[in-house]
């Protein structure tokens, strides 16, 4: 259902783009689908599933251009970072960054792609979407599997007005496998939650205390759709597609904000890339009225000891997502990363 969804969003997007063709594939195994253009060159990514749906986008897009052939494969975080240390791919996306001092050690270069949202997704009869609200200390204890049902006190004390089903439990759902949009959203609990902090911490796999597992951004979504009373999290594209219920949450501010473009790039507002090593940088639980509070950074991994050809080829690809990709990037709800971001990235892979 999320896979099909995705794909008329895709369609769409490519119809409003300059490089409009014949259609596109899944955004969960993104490549380039059944494309007429042979180039001399192909590069071969994968990993993340929070950036696929415009990676998608732009891997079939650059195939049509002719400059060459680029598949990326939507396996999860962690299992991009297994392939690009392995050499099997060319580049990897992930959204649990590397510090300066592991991508050393690997032999790896790191830059930051995109940024987005990570929303809380919710499966509660008769209530709206963007009409729950749920406080920093509400969502730390639901995951922590301290508040079991949707009309605890809790939730509606901050709730006033909202028509809570009477002993519907909650049901948590998260990622089974290892994923950079849980990496994200563990990091966030961790900053809001002393408990979740030490007794869990951040990951891209942890061991949760409640909850059933879903296999990349489509089975969380596909499982909070089927099952009455759920909750997970998700990349924002992946729940606006399957028109899923997203959550307003507490802010650091205080503040109850809904998931939009804006509320990302807020959070994006305070990042000084200038002085982070290895270009790592957690945009979670960032200062200001207008910040959503579980925002990330996806990132892109390729191996220095890239042959010279296949190192000329990324960098003119993602020279190329950067300014041609990044109108069909905020158009499927991403933020792109800024110009001055960028020439950063230029000076290193120089």
């Amino acid at each position: 259902m999320i896979k099909k969804m995705l794909i008329g969003t895709l369609a769409s997007a490519l119809a409003a783009s300059v490089f409009l063709s014949s259609g596109c594939g899944d955004a969960e195994n993104a490549g380039t689908p059944n494309a007429p253009v042979k180039n001399a060159i192909t590069l071969n990514g994968a990993g993340a599933s929070f950036p696929a749906p415009v990676y998608q986008l732009w891997t079939y897009a650059y195939t049509q251009s002719g400059k060459a052939t680029v598949n990326y494969q939507s396996l999860g975080s962690g299992a991009g970072l297994s392939q690009i240390k392995a050499g099997t791919v060319d580049f990897a996306g992930t959204d649990s960054p590397l510090t300066a001092e592991q991508q050393a050690e690997t032999g790896l270069v790191q830059f930051p792609m995109l940024t987005g949202g990570v929303v809380v997704i919710v499966n509660v009869p008769g209530v709206k979407s963007g009409e729950l609200k749920l406080s920093r200390a509400v969502l730390s204890d639901i995951f922590l599997g301290r508040i079991t049902n949707w009309n605890d006190p809790a939730i509606a004390k901050i709730n006033p007005g909202v028509r809570l089903p009477k002993d519907l439990k909650i049901t948590v759902v998260r990622r089974s496998d290892s994923s950079g949009t849980t990496f994200i959203f563990t990091d966030y609990l961790s900053k809001i939650s002393g408990e979740w902090k030490n007794a869990i911490g951040a990951g891209s796999s942890v061991k949760w205390p409640v909850g059933i597992g879903g296999q990349k951004n489509p089975g969380v979504c596909n499982n909070v759709a089927k099952i009455r009373g759920s909750i997970g999290y998700t990349e924002y594209t992946y729940a606006v597609e399957a028109k899923l219920n997203c959550v307003q949450l507490e802010n650091r501010a205080g503040t109850f904000i809904a998931p939009t473009a804006k509320s990302f790039a807020a959070s994006a507002a305070n990042a000084d890339w200038k002085n982070a090593p290895g270009f790592l940088m957690m945009l979670t639980d960032q200062p200001g009225a207008e910040s959503w509070p579980i925002t990330g950074v996806t990132y892109i991994l390729i191996r220095k000891d890239a042959d010279a050809g296949t190192q000329a080829a990324l960098k003119d690809y993602f020279n190329w997502c950067f300014t041609e990709g990044a109108s069909s990037a905020a158009r499927l709800n991403y933020v792109p990363i800024p110009e001055n971001v960028v020439s950063l990235i230029r000076e290193k892979l120089q």
